[in-house]
């Protein structure tokens, strides 16, 4: 990928150029990384025979600190980058490489490697979750909750599908959500990542993942973090490893002391739930990045998320109106087999 020509990447320059000379920072062989849904952009550079990351987080629309604070938090019980430099005014960090080899890249170049792969990913999430304390981040409450609920009427409903909602469809909305949120609140509350998934997951050769993207950390239910890992929008598992790998993580959690129902039963129904929360987010969230910031990339995901909507929607009464919702304002996209149920 071309390295853009723009001011913010001058600065990057300069600001890396008066690093101190023990790093040996080669700022010729500065190249792009990757970019991600905000305004941050990522970096690779040379130095002491090892690549750096460079963070470009322009301080008129991200904040670097939450990322800081959170490397160090999380660094107590897993593997997150480590902060070699940082300039929080002009929005730079450089980083510790962890490779280009994302969990998605690693599982499609060879799937038998999976079950290893997500082993890791679940010990090292039970290792977070053990780690956390309560006062350390903001909470994950009903407000932040439903605020990311209500980008489904906003964006998927009224941009995406150009519908408008009855009152009667709009009452019936306010309880599902309301359903969802009384169980998202009533789990357990731990460190939740917000995007623990295959895209964020690096794999490394020690101290397997290297997590990344963690900056919007919040504290909240400890079925999140699962949700995101094992219904992905990004990579779908048949509904049998679903469950054998969340119920590996469940005895997991419970050997750690970690407080999760002693029924497997009540644990899958709020992992359940708290998915279907996450996945009606990601609707919003992924008709918002076409829509207002040309990021068209996302549309290809949609049908996955819709499918794990209307997947769990259909096994549950209090979500039935949301599933005649899709129905009516989505008639294209059918219904999804409804599979599993305890």
């Amino acid at each position: 990928m071309t390295l853009p020509n723009d001011e913010r990447v001058e600065l990057l320059t300069l600001w890396l150029q008066a690093l101190p000379a023990d790093l040996n920072i080669q700022t010729h062989t500065l190249s792009v990384a990757s970019a991600d849904a905000s305004f941050r952009r990522y970096f690779r550079v040379r130095g002491n025979d090892v690549n750096y990351i460079v963070m470009d987080a322009p301080p008129s629309h991200e904040d670097c600190k939450p990322f800081v604070r959170i490397a160090q938090l999380f660094g107590r019980a897993v593997n997150v980058p480590k902060i070699l430099a940082q300039d929080l005014e002009q929005g730079f960090l450089l980083l510790s490489d962890l490779g280009n080899d994302t969990f998605l890249a690693a599982i499609e170049q060879n799937p038998e490697r999976a079950p290893a792969l997500y082993r890791d990913a679940l010990n090292a999430l039970v290792a977070l979750q053990k780690a956390s304390t309560p006062d350390e981040l903001p909470p994950y409450d009903r407000e932040r909750l439903l605020t990311e609920l209500m980008l489904f009427p906003q964006w998927y409903v009224g941009v995406h599908l150009k519908a408008t909602l009855t009152d009667e469809q709009t009452a019936q909305l306010t309880q599902v959500f309301n359903a969802l949120l009384d169980n998202n609140l009533a789990q357990t509350q731990v460190w939740v990542h917000r995007d623990y998934h295959s895209r964020n997951l690096m794999d490394v050769a020690e101290n397997n993942p290297g997590i990344l993207d963690f900056q919007d950390a919040l504290f909240g239910p400890i079925t999140y973090d699962l949700a995101s890992l094992l219904r992905d929008a990004y990579i779908e598992w048949d509904e049998e490893v679903q469950i054998d790998w969340l119920v590996r993580y469940w005895e997991a959690a419970r050997a750690a002391g970690l407080e999760v129902p002693a029924q497997f039963d009540v644990f899958y129904k709020d992992f359940e739930w708290m998915g279907l929360q996450r996945h009606i987010k990601i609707l919003g969230i992924f008709a918002r990045l076409f829509h207002r910031d040309g990021k068209s990339g996302y549309l290809k995901d949609l049908p996955l998320v819709l499918k794990y909507t209307r997947q769990v929607a259909s096994r549950y009464r209090e979500f039935f109106p949301l599933v005649r919702l899709l129905d009516a304002i989505d008639s294209d996209n059918a219904p999804a087999q409804v599979g599993y149920t305890f």
